[in-house]
């Protein structure tokens, strides 16, 4: 599994000639990067009797972050996962009629899925974002640059899967499938956008 793999035996195998992992499972890890980053920020906060009055609400944002930090982590494989599957699926034999069609099926329910895939880590992505941003707001001042690197991983994350996301697109016959998909993605990218305006400010304004 890649998530058990040291940082530079991972570093290794994704700068091989093999195509996975590739651009999805980096962004699920740039997720999970920034889900770790805002847990450390939490802790950092509920450890100092100076931020008190905010425990309650930290430990709120610490459990959220650990949840979406094993979440995403599981996503790195899982993507590698997927597109295994579809390159799987084209290579199954097409010399009949019969086969080709159960081929042609296996491709898109293939993609379908390594589609779905990276759409899900943005969502997660997003939901960090939000939580990092709450981190920076009322977390360790002497951690808020860790938070304002964990928004931005988090956003790298989003864009990084959305891409993924877009790739598959062309090659998905299912035209509701594709537009419910699209329809998704302006919002994720509408969303995004406005939560890393507001913590590319709110960190401007706690790092001077």
């Amino acid at each position: 599994m890649l998530v058990e793999k040291t940082v530079n035996q991972f570093i290794s195998e994704l700068a091989s000639d093999s195509p996975a992992p590739g651009g999805g499972s980096t962004a699920a890890l740039a997720g999970t990067l920034a889900g770790a980053l805002t847990a450390m920020v939490c802790s950092l906060t509920v450890k100092s009797a100076k931020y008190a009055e905010v425990h309650g609400a930290t430990l709120v944002i610490l459990d959220k972050a650990r949840g979406l930090t094993e979440k995403l982590s599981a996503c790195i494989d899982e993507d590698t996962q997927a597109f295994n599957a579809v390159m799987a699926a084209f290579k199954l034999p097409k010399d009949s009629e019969e086969q080709k069609a159960v081929r042609t099926a296996a491709v898109q329910e293939a993609t379908k899925k390594a589609t779905l895939l990276p759409l899900k880590v943005a969502e997660l992505c997003l939901e960090l974002m939000a939580l990092a941003d709450k981190a920076l707001t009322i977390g360790n001042i002497n951690a808020a640059s860790d938070a304002a690197v964990a928004g931005l991983l988090a956003h790298a994350g989003l864009k990084g899967a959305l891409y993924n996301v877009r790739i598959n697109l062309p090659g998905i016959k299912d035209t509701g499938f594709v537009e419910d998909i699209k329809r998704r993605m302006v919002v994720l990218y509408e969303q995004a956008d406005a939560l890393s305006k507001r913590l590319e400010d709110n960190a401007d304004g706690k790092i001077t």
